[in-house]
């Protein structure tokens, strides 16, 4: 995690250390000098350093003083709330489902009910007092950690290793604390670091109206209820002690949830390449737009891509072929640095063209240098918005241009793919558009930034056979007349064949061969996992794939 990262968990963990050596050491310290009486409405002076209040106490000693019964208050709600929350919202996912049906909109009702209101009505019927305050506070904050738990864990419950544990008679208490928990234990720190400043704030404002501390305890929401008749006489200073403790302590914990958030986020931890994947850069080959050496994937210590080298020439197109879990998309998207959560690549060179891949590339020189082609135009675009706000993202956000500008861009790349009627599709959403239509604007918008290297990932896979064809020949065109590279995804070993110029073929996370297109046959294929390939791969070429 880089210092930047670090910057706001460092300065909350601070700021609540100081705030707890003020709760630890003031009563003890200052007890006894802030129960001494003097002048009433003291003015700010060098023994009064905030002025003392209708009884004449000292306001500052006072505050720090009340320090240590706020924060046991809020502690003992936050977690009140947490505890119970996070069980009944655990347990709920452990029901059968008629109870777990029920429980949710129990949970439900009570959400929509404000809480605040809640620990009104219930310090109300307990009556006034600290005690009376924590349990309305953790009560009323129950529901709402119960839902987040929840959803939480309607995921993780659905998951094969519980369904596993179910089967063997594992014991629901055993699956909540072993499996359940286990998984949702760094959003629950993140979310119980947020609970705490709402609860600091709900404690104050009970003991505010009347229903929390009781004299002679008092704590910051007392005090602040002390000092509204100064503020009205204008003697502003009396709030400044509790008022600022309650802001620090709630920044405090604020700042402490998000960074813990960022700390526990697997795609802020890496998104960084660490000094030592920049230390070795290879031996650069000449006369390649790409060029990649030793390059790896693991997850958690297991290799998925196992130190393939391989290089992509300008103007050229090469496909990448093999079966499910071969790593053809990681190598991909390595290369995209767009690698998903918790996977990790390293290599001794990765460059495309003067950009060092293994280094920190600006996201806007990224986007403008790669175009992305995904498999499954269904979910590559966002179906609550119109094709024509998606299409000039990219071009109003990397490449700054005006609107007007970008809509001009996107409709020449649109008109270069030839979808029909381009200015009516922008005004559409995208499930108003047929497969081929969103492949052909997904293609469109890759072009749009002028991109030295299209990487298109199964670029077919979710179309018919005809649109397949057009599709590939689209690609291909692109390629003959724009001079793009193109980095192609295939299990179709026919289709790379007819559509490449080189083929890598990749088996278990190694690159097994690597030949011309024109040389890919039975007869000329050297490795035996090639010839299996061609032997299952009826002959498909893009004339007799249309026709």
């Amino acid at each position: 995690m880089s210092r930047r990262r670090n910057l706001g968990l460092v300065l909350g963990l601070g700021l609540l250390a100081v705030i707890a050596v003020i709760a630890i050491l003031a009563p003890i310290l200052f007890a006894g000098r802030a129960g001494e009486l003097g002048a009433r409405f003291a003015p700010p002076s060098g023994g009064h350093w905030l002025g003392t209040d209708a009884a004449g106490h000292d306001v500052l000693l006072r505050s720090l003083v009340a320090t240590r019964l706020t924060l046991l208050m809020t502690a003992a709600a936050t977690a009140i709330a947490v505890v119970l929350g996070v069980l009944l919202g655990t347990s709920v996912w452990l029901m059968r489902p008629r109870a777990r049906e029920l429980c949710l909109r129990v949970i439900d009702a009570m959400v929509a009910f404000p809480g605040l209101l809640l620990a009104l009505v219930v310090a109300a019927v307990l009556g006034a007092g600290s005690a009376s305050a924590v349990i309305a506070i953790g009560l009323a904050g129950i529901p709402y950690f119960a839902r987040l738990t929840g959803n939480l864990a309607a995921k993780v419950s659905q998951q094969e290793f519980v369904s596993t544990a179910r089967l063997l008679g594992v014991t629901p208490v055993r699956i909540a604390f072993r499996h359940l928990l286990p998984n949702m234990s760094e959003p629950l720190l993140v979310l119980s670091a947020s609970t705490f400043a709402s609860t600091l704030t709900a404690i104050s404002a009970l003991s505010f109206v009347g229903l929390g501390v009781q004299s002679p305890s008092y704590d910051w929401g007392k005090l602040l209820n002390e000092a509204l008749p100064s503020l009205l006489a204008d003697r502003p200073f009396q709030l400044v002690g509790p008022a600022v403790l309650i802001i620090v302590t709630g920044l405090a914990a604020i700042l402490i949830g998000d960074g813990l958030a960022a700390t526990a986020s697997p795609r802020t931890a890496t998104a960084v390449p660490s000094p030592a994947k920049r230390t070795s850069r290879g031996t650069p080959r000449d006369g390649y737009l790409v060029d990649v050496q030793d390059l790896s994937v693991e997850c958690d210590g297991k290799s998925l891509v196992k130190g393939i080298s391989f290089g992509i020439k300008p103007g050229e197109i090469l496909g990448i072929v093999g079966e499910s879990g071969s790593g053809k998309t990681l190598t991909a998207l390595s290369l995209a640095q767009l690698l998903p959560d918790g996977l990790d690549s390293t290599a001794t060179r990765m460059t495309l063209g003067d950009l060092d891949l293994l280094g920190a590339v600006p996201p806007d020189l990224m986007a403008q240098t790669v175009g992305l082609v995904y498999q499954d135009p269904g979910s590559t675009f966002n179906p609550a918005l119109r094709m024509g706000t998606q299409l000039t993202e990219v071009l109003r956000t990397h490449r700054r241009l005006g609107g007007a500008e970008a809509k001009r861009r996107i409709l020449e790349a649109l008109r270069v793919v030839r979808l029909s009627k381009p200015e009516q599709r922008l005004k559409q959403h995208p499930h108003e558009l047929s497969g081929g239509m969103r492949q052909r604007a997904m293609i469109a918008a890759a072009l749009a930034t002028e991109p030295r290297l299209i990487v298109a990932d199964e670029p077919t896979t979710a179309l018919d056979v005809t649109v397949q064809a057009e599709i590939l020949r689209e690609l291909k065109r692109v390629n003959t007349e724009f001079g793009t590279s193109i980095m192609i995804i295939s299990h179709d070993i026919g289709v790379v064949r007819a559509l490449c110029h080189r083929v890598l073929v990749m088996y278990q996370g190694e690159l097994v061969e690597e030949i011309e297109a024109g040389r890919l046959t039975v007869a000329s294929a050297q490795h035996p996992y090639t010839k299996t390939l061609l032997e299952a791969t009826p002959e498909l070429t893009l004339e007799n794939a249309h026709g």
